[in-house]
């Protein structure tokens, strides 16, 4: 069994580039670009906030790519 990471970002803290009045598509643009490097995520707007989950084994990596997008 795989320990999982859930990270929660808040739509008002979504920097510009991202259209906060569309936030299913601002969670499958995080999505794909955390699959674009490698990482196994998934991604959904749970209303208050953006959800993302993935293997805590990837949380580093996931963090780089979060941190690149301005988004932590």
């Amino acid at each position: 069994m795989t320990a999982i990471t859930t990270i929660r970002i808040d739509h008002a803290a979504l920097p510009a580039p991202f259209d906060r009045s569309h936030p299913n598509a601002v969670a499958e643009a995080i999505e794909a670009a955390l699959r674009e490097d490698g990482i196994i995520a998934e991604a959904s707007d749970v209303i208050s906030h953006l959800k993302i989950e993935l293997p805590t084994t990837q949380l580093a990596a996931a963090s780089a790519v979060l941190a690149s997008l301005h988004l932590i």
